[in-house]
This record gives C-alpha cells, sequence and structure tokens, in this order.
C-alpha cells in the first residue's frame, strides 16, 4: 500500500501541487468488485483546499488516472454503519450519497479518521460522522487544542505528520546543497560511514574555533566595562549640576504663574465687560419705541390719511419690538420684563382704539348708503361701493397688524363687518330686485294679471303671492285646437318679440349688476382682510356647485395662536355668502316671476346664466358668485326642463275634434315657434348640448303623439293626418337646419313620403271600382298558373265581360269621378300646407300608371281583340288639368 501511495503522489498529485495524506481501497457497494482508491489530499499552495479524489487503474495499461474529485467542503455526512461492530462498508453524502466497502475495516478506519481530522483543522462547516466509534474520535479535544507553526512545508496535524515522516520531499535548495557536498566526498556514495566520520571530524572543529573565539573576547570585555564604570561617574556629576539647576528655575516658575493667572483674570474681566455692553446695545436698540410711535400709538388720528400713515409705521415699530428674538436670559431681567409689559399696554390700548373706529366707519357707512337708496329707486342700477372701499383700504395695513397681534379683535371685527354689511347690502339688492321685477311686469300686457303696475313704481303684490299666482291661456291658436301651453303658463302666441326682448334686456342688466358687485366686494375683502385668493387648478362644472346654508367663523385659540377652521380662501367664500345671503333666494324669486310670465324666458335665463357662470368660473371656479350662480343655474335648468315636460305632457293629451278635419296640430306648429326662438336664443351659446337633449326629447313626442292622433282621427283619414303634419315638420327642420335632428328630418320625410303614396293609392281605388275588380280577377287567375292568352276562356274573363265592364267607364265618367275624387281631396286636405295640388299631381301619375298597367294587361291577355279603353292618356291629362283649372 505504501508503495502505490507513493507511486499516486508522484504520478498524479504532484503535478498538481497536492499532497496525499490518505488512501483507502474500495469497490462500489452491490457491484461488480471493480476497486478504485479513495484518496484525502490537501493543495500546497495557499488558501488550503482539501479535495477527495476517486482515482481509478485504466484500462489500457498499468498507469493510475485521476476520475473524479469532490471538495471536502461539499461533504455532509460520513456513515460507518455500525459503530459496534466491524464493517468495511461506508457512505460519503455529497451531491448524493456513494456507498463503498472499503478492502479492510483497518484502511476505512484509517481513511475516516483522516477525513474527521480534516475537518476539524479546515472546515468552518463541521461534518456529520454517524456510526462512527467513539475511541476513534476520541483525540477530539487534542487536535482542536494543538497549535501548529505555519511554514511553506506545515504540515497537517496528527496523521497528517505520520504521512509526512513516511515521505517528504526535498525542495531544489536541499538538493543543491547536498549536491555540492557529495561532490567534495566523492566516496559518500560507496562508503556512507566514512563520510558520516568525516562530518563528525569537522563539526568538533568548528565547536573548538567557536570556544576558543569566546574566551580571547574577555579582555576586551573587561577594558568596556572600566569605562562605563567612568561615564557613571560622570553622569552622577551632571545630574547634582541639573538638580541645582532646577531648584533655581522653580522659583522662576512660581513667579511666572502668578503673573500669568493675573493677565488671565484680567482677560476675562475685559471680555465680559464687552459681552455685557453688547447685551445691553441689543436690548436698548431692539426694545427701544420712539416717542413719536408711543403717541401715535396712543393719540394719533385715525381720520387723516397722515394721521393713518403714522399709526401704521408706530404699529410696525410696536410689533417689531414685541417680536424681537431675546437671547438667554433676557426674559428674567426686569427691566425687560417691564419694557414687555409696557409694549403689550401699548398694543391693547391701540388695538382697542383702533377696533372702535373701524367699528364706527362700518355704521357710519350704513348710514351714508342708506341715503342713495332713494337715487337708485326707480333705476335698475346697484349702488356704488367703490368710494367706501377706497376709504377703509387706507386701514389694510393696520388690519393686518391687527390680524397677527390680536385675533380676537380681528376677528370681531370681521364679524361686525359682515353684519353691518349683510344689512346694507340686503336693502340694496331687495329694493333692486323689486325694480326689476317691475320693468318685468310693467312692460308685458299681462302686468296686471301679477298685482303689479309699472307706473307705481312699486309691487302691488308681495313675492309669496306672484309665487301662487298661475298663468292662464289667452285663447286658442284655433277654433278646432286648444293651445300647447294652456297648463299654468301663457301662450307663447301671446307674447310678442318685443316682450321677450325686454325681459331678456332686463335679465342680463340684473346679472351685469350683480356681477361686478360681488366682485369688487370680494377684491375689497381680500384686500383688507388680509386674505389670500388662491387661484383653484381643478374647477367644478355649472352643475357641481356647493350648497352653503349658513357661514361658521368658529376660531379657537392657543397660546396666542389662532387656529383657524377652514383655510383663508374658504374664509373669503363665508364672509361673501354672508353679505349676499339674500342674492340666491332673490334671483330665485325673480326667476320664478320670468318661468310664470312666459315659460319660454327659461331659454333666455338659461343661455344668459350660463354665460355668466362660465365667466365666473374662468376667474375663480371656487368664488362666491362661481358657486351662487351655479347654484341658481341649476333653477334655471330644472325649469327649462319642466317647460320641455309641460310640452311633452300637453302632447299626450292633446284632444282633436270629432266633426272638423285635423289639419296641422296644435302641437307641430308649436314646435316649429319653440324651435324658431330656440334657434335665434341659442345661437353661439354655451350650454348648446341641453337644447340638443331637449330637441330629441320634443320630437319623438311630436312623431309619437302624431301617430296617435292620426289613429284616433275619425273626420280625417289617417293618412291625410300623417301626411300634412310630417311634410309641416320636414319643412320646419329642412328651414331651421338643426344639426342634432338630420336623422328626424329624414324619417319625417320618409313617412310624409310613404303616407303619400298610400293615400294617393287607397283614393284612386274608388273611380275605377268595377274595372279595378275585374283585372285583379285577372291577374289572380294568371297567379294560379292560367297562361295569360288563355285567361279570354274563363267565362268570368272573356272579352264581352271586358267590354261590358269598359262600356260602364266612357271619358264621361270618368271625368266625373275624377271630379268627385278631387272634391274629396279637397275636403280632406287643410289649406295651411297646401298640399293639394301635390296631391293632385301624384294623383294623376297613379291613374296613369294605372291606366298603362291596364292596357299592358288586355294586349297580353286578348291579343288581336282590338278591345280598348274608351279615354286615353290625353284625355285623362286633360281632365285632371280641367278639373284643377275649375276648382
Amino acid at each position: 500500500m505504501t508503495a502505490i501511495k507513493h507511486a499516486l503522489q508522484r504520478d498524479i498529485f504532484t503535478p498538481n501541487d497536492e499532497r496525499l495524506l490518505s488512501i483507502v481501497n474500495v469497490c462500489k457497494a452491490g457491484k461488480k468488485k471493480r476497486n478504485c482508491f479513495l484518496c484525502a489530499t490537501v493543495t500546497t499552495e495557499r488558501p488550503v483546499q482539501v479535495n477527495v479524489v476517486k482515482v481509478k487503474k485504466s484500462d489500457k495499461g498499468d498507469f493510475y488516472k485521476r476520475q473524479t474529485a469532490w471538495a471536502l467542503r461539499d461533504l455532509a455526512v460520513v456513515d460507518a454503519k455500525d459503530a459496534v461492530k466491524e464493517s468495511p462498508e461506508f457512505d460519503l453524502h455529497f451531491d448524493k450519497v456513494y456507498k463503498w466497502v472499503a478492502s479492510s475495516t483497518v484502511e476505512k478506519n484509517t481513511f475516516i479518521s483522516c477525513i474527521w481530522k480534516l475537518n476539524q483543522r479546515y472546515l468552518r462547516k463541521k461534518i456529520d460522522f454517524i456510526n462512527v466509534s467513539s475511541q476513534l474520535l476520541e483525540e477530539l479535544p487534542k487536535v482542536a487544542e494543538e497549535s501548529v507553526p505555519s511554514g511553506e512545508n506545515q504540515s497537517v496535524a496528527g496523521g497528517d505528520e505520520e504521512a509526512v515522516d513516511e515521505y517528504q520531499e526535498l525542495n531544489a535548495r536541499e538538493e543543491q546543497d547536498i549536491e555540492i557536498m557529495m561532490e567534495g566526498c566523492e566516496y559518500a556514495i560507496a562508503n556512507a560511514e566514512a563520510f558520516a566520520e568525516k562530518l563528525s571530524r569537522e563539526l568538533q572543529v568548528l565547536d573548538g574555533a567557536n570556544i576558543q573565539s569566546i574566551m580571547a573576547s574577555e579582555k576586551q570585555v573587561n577594558i568596556l566595562m572600566k569605562l562605563l564604570d567612568e561615564a557613571l561617574k560622570e553622569v552622577d556629576q551632571i545630574e547634582l549640576k541639573l538638580s541645582s539647576y532646577e531648584e533655581m528655575l522653580q522659583s522662576v516658575k512660581e513667579q511666572m504663574d502668578q503673573i500669568s493667572e493675573s493677565n488671565h483674570l484680567i482677560h476675562l474681566s475685559n471680555t465680559n465687560n464687552v459681552k455685557l455692553l453688547s447685551e445691553i446695545e441689543f436690548l436698548v436698540n431692539h426694545m427701544d419705541l420712539a416717542k413719536g410711535h408711543i403717541k401715535a400709538l396712543q393719540e394719533g388720528d385715525l381720520t387723516s390719511s397722515r394721521g393713518i400713515e403714522a399709526c401704521t409705521n408706530a404699529a410696525d415699530a410696536l410689533l417689531q419690538c414685541m417680536n424681537v428674538a431675546l437671547r438667554p436670559g433676557h426674559d428674567m431681567l426686569h427691566a425687560v420684563k417691564q419694557q414687555q409689559q409696557r409694549f403689550s399696554d401699548l398694543r391693547e390700548q391701540f388695538a382697542r382704539r383702533l377696533a372702535s373706529h373701524l367699528n364706527s366707519v362700518f355704521v357710519q357707512q350704513g348710514h351714508d348708503q342708506s341715503s342713495t337708496l332713494a337715487q337708485h329707486s326707480a333705476e335698475l342700477t346697484l349702488p356704488n361701493h367703490h368710494p367706501f372701499h377706497r376709504d377703509l383700504l387706507r386701514y389694510a395695513k393696520l388690519m393686518e397688524w391687527l390680524k397677527n397681534t390680536d385675533y380676537g379683535k380681528y376677528e370681531g371685527l370681521t364679524k361686525n363687518y359682515m353684519d353691518y354689511l349683510s344689512r346694507l347690502y340686503e336693502r340694496e339688492i331687495k329694493d333692486f330686485f323689486e325694480v326689476a321685477k317691475i320693468k318685468m311686469t310693467g312692460t308685458t300686457r299681462e302686468g296686471k294679471k301679477f298685482g303689479l303696475h309699472g307706473s307705481s313704481g312699486k309691487l302691488t303684490g308681495s313675492t309669496s303671492s306672484l309665487n301662487k299666482l298661475s298663468v292662464q291661456s289667452s285663447g286658442n291658436r284655433r277654433s278646432q285646437s286648444s293651445s300647447l301651453l294652456d297648463m299654468g303658463n301663457m301662450s307663447a302666441s301671446d307674447l310678442d318679440v318685443a316682450d321677450r326682448t325686454k325681459f331678456d334686456k332686463i335679465f342680463e342688466q340684473v346679472l351685469s349688476e350683480l356681477e361686478p358687485l360681488c366682485l369688487a366686494e370680494q377684491d375689497f375683502i381680500s384686500k383688507f382682510f388680509k386674505l389670500q385668493q388662491h387661484q383653484s387648478t381643478s374647477g367644478t362644472t355649472m352643475n357641481e356647485v356647493e350648497e352653503m346654508d349658513g357661514v361658521a367663523l368658529s376660531r379657537s385659540h392657543t397660546s396666542g395662536v389662532a387656529q383657524t377652521v377652514s383655510s383663508e380662501k374658504d374664509m373669503i367664500r363665508q364672509m361673501m355668502t354672508k353679505i349676499f345671503r339674500c342674492i340666491e333666494p332673490e334671483l330665485n324669486n325673480l326667476i320664478a316671476l320670468g318661468d310664470k310670465i312666459d315659460s319660454f324666458n327659461s331659454l333666455y335665463m338659461l343661455v344668459k346664466m350660463s354665460h355668466h357662470v362660465w365667466t365666473a368660473q374662468n376667474v375663480d371656479p371656487a368664488s362666491f358668485l362661481s358657486t351662487t350662480l351655479g347654484n341658481v343655474l341649476v333653477t334655471v335648468k330644472r325649469n327649462f326642463d319642466k317647460c320641455i315636460s309641460n310640452q311633452m305632457k300637453q302632447m299626450d293629451e292633446v284632444k282633436i275634434s270629432k266633426k272638423s278635419k285635423v289639419g296641422i296640430l296644435p302641437f307641430v306648429a308649436e314646435f316649429e315657434e319653440f324651435a324658431a326662438l330656440a334657434e335665434s336664443i341659442f345661437k353661439n351659446a354655451e350650454r348648446r348640448g341641453d337644447l340638443d337633449k331637449a330637441y330629441i326629447k320634443l320630437i319623438r313626442a311630436v312623431f309619437d303623439s302624431v301617430e296617435k292622433v292620426a289613429n284616433e282621427s275619425q273626420k280625417t283619414p289617417r293618412d291625410v293626418v300623417m301626411m300634412e303634419n310630417f311634410h309641416h315638420i320636414f319643412a320646419t327642420l329642412s328651414r331651421l337646419k338643426i344639426s342634432c335632428l338630420e336623422a328626424e328630418k329624414k324619417e319625417a320625410k320618409q313617412k310624409y313620403t310613404d303616407h303619400l303614396q298610400s293615400y294617393v293609392i287607397y283614393s284612386l281605388g274608388q273611380p275605377l271600382e268595377k274595372l279595378n275588380h275585374f283585372f285583379e280577377g285577372v291577374e289572380a287567375r294568371v297567379a294560379q298558373g292560367i297562361r295569360e292568352e288563355e285567361v279570354s276562356y274563363q267565362l268570368a274573363f272573356n272579352k264581352q265581360e271586358l267590354r261590358k265592364v269598359i262600356k260602364e267607364y266612357p271619358g264621361k265618367e270618368v271625368k266625373k269621378g275624377l271630379d268627385n275624387l278631387y272634391k274629396k281631396v279637397d275636403k280632406h286636405l287643410c289649406e295651411e300646407e297646401n298640399l293639394l295640388q301635390v296631391v293632385w299631381h301624384s294623383m294623376q301619375d297613379e291613374f296613369i300608371r294605372q291606366y298603362k298597367h291596364f292596357e299592358g294587361l288586355i294586349a297580353r291577355c286578348y291579343p288581336g281583340s282590338g278591345i280598348t279603353m274608351e279615354f286615353t292618356i290625353q284625355d285623362i291629362l286633360d281632365y285632371c288639368s280641367s278639373i284643377a283649372q275649375s276648382h
């Protein structure tokens, strides 16, 4: 086994810089006995790598080759199978389990012991040894405590050292030294004992030479010792002198320490004086208020511009003094406390005086504005508040000062301003709307129905009574039908264009007066009360508006700092809502009045209100004006929808006379009126989409109602009702060119054409009734399979029967029948639509078509008979022309 080990080391592991430490002859368990060797090796270079290598004898010769290698760190478990009973079997668990049978138990134990020692020395991860005898692993503590020196040729502990003793390879230098030595003694190879004896003699010679050299150097050592003694004496003398010098310097050092301490105290005193002067200068410069400022705060004139400016400067100076950032310890000084108290008293005194003065200004404004209301009572204009705003803006900086220093008084002034101004604006706006109502009702012929008289300058009826009034229809548009708008609304035909135009101008004037008033007041509130107006980046739509039922301006104070419930932008909107709380109700009342005067006024109001809402949202989507107008717009839109719904409802309820012809239905004519009016109002309007939706609803309702009335008609044929009304609808839509009703226009034209053709065919069946029945029978026989030329052999349809039927319709009878038909058609059709000639021309064409059809049947079914009609196509044309001219 030793020879094999040396051969494997030389041939396989030395070329790979590896040392073989242990070897075991094994074969795989359960298979044919094909032996191989498992070798435990370590690399000679650092870091050391430990491997388990499988070596197999080559099939082609006697040399060995390296087959498989596993890193020892990949070994998880070593299973010896039985710790008590000796067994050559063992398992190694790498990536999978390898089962081996050793050639002997001794080799197996030696190999496992080597693996265990290598694991203890080189691996951090410990391998599990199971079913291994405890005697085999009892050297574990000793191996763990060994300290092996490092070096190039360092060997492993325990079994590693034995392996090295068995075989230690010389390095290149050792080989070179041995060769030189052996060249000097050629016989060393032949006689090793003589060579060893020579080396021993040379070693003895060298040892003697070393001893003599040591003895010769003893004299020189004695001389060196004497010199060292003399040097020590000199050092002692020098130390004595240094001691005396040190005593002299000690007194000098004490004096210098005293001087240094004195200088330090002087420097510290100067530093303290400079710091004290700096602190005093800081307090004097930052906490000293000029006498002029104090006088302005105590006695300054708050009515003149110069006095207001002086008070503003003094208030700013006081605020700077109070807000100075004191350094640590300043607040404990008695003088600082006194000055702070004095500042607080001045601030409180001036804040109280300023609040009292501004409250007086607010009250005076209410009285002054009241005196100007009489000037505007007869005019549709609102008083101008610009002079008042201009005067108050002089106090804007003082209001900002008050907001920062005494928020309680600032909040009180805010509430007082809202109370005084809300009452003032309420009087102005109510009077303004009263004038608007008088002008609306006084300019119409229906004014007296509402208890209103334009000449009196006042409304005789209250707003509540107006809301209870119902406007009745002024009369039927025709004798044979009732008005479309007889349900709580005045008929559109009873109001002329001038009245509606006047209403439109008044409503526009109302909105035009309110808009600048609200914007001016909002701008003033922002500037005077120092509230920021932020432009909103996400605007709401016209219908998505906030509903604000009241104003909440509650504030809480913590440590003198105001905590606002809402943002400043919300506060502006809340103040505006309280000041102008009457605008929305008054606008709603005015809208209700306009809707009662004429339901079509909702169209004017929808367009005007939409335009003003769009304008307000472009300025600020979240402003009070935008929100209020948006809420009112919802009401206007509801009135508009109600107007459309009422028209559709009355279409369903329309009743026709059973004794008179129908003609153009009332709701068809009124749809034409509505569409013409709406197109003139909504031209280039923002809310065109609402009108288009209403058009779709109305036209579908008109279509359905026309068919309903046509089905119920007893006096007028159904086709005539459908033809005349859909012709009127088609003409209306063609004239107005409403883009969203293109499909309905085509549908109306198709219905008109279909019912015209149906009416013509039905009517023409009567003048030549027997002839029609005869040829219908001929066509029926042909349809049953009888050849056309054989029809004449049928008893009921022979030539004699044909001549008999033809003789019953000479030219004179035909003209008489057509004349009766013309009179009947004339009775069916109405004069307004003027379709008589159109229908008569269609009947003429249809009669000629039937004539040609009859002539064709005679030629095919009665060939060579020479039978012809007793009148010609030219006769038909002459008959129709003379009948039309005679009537």
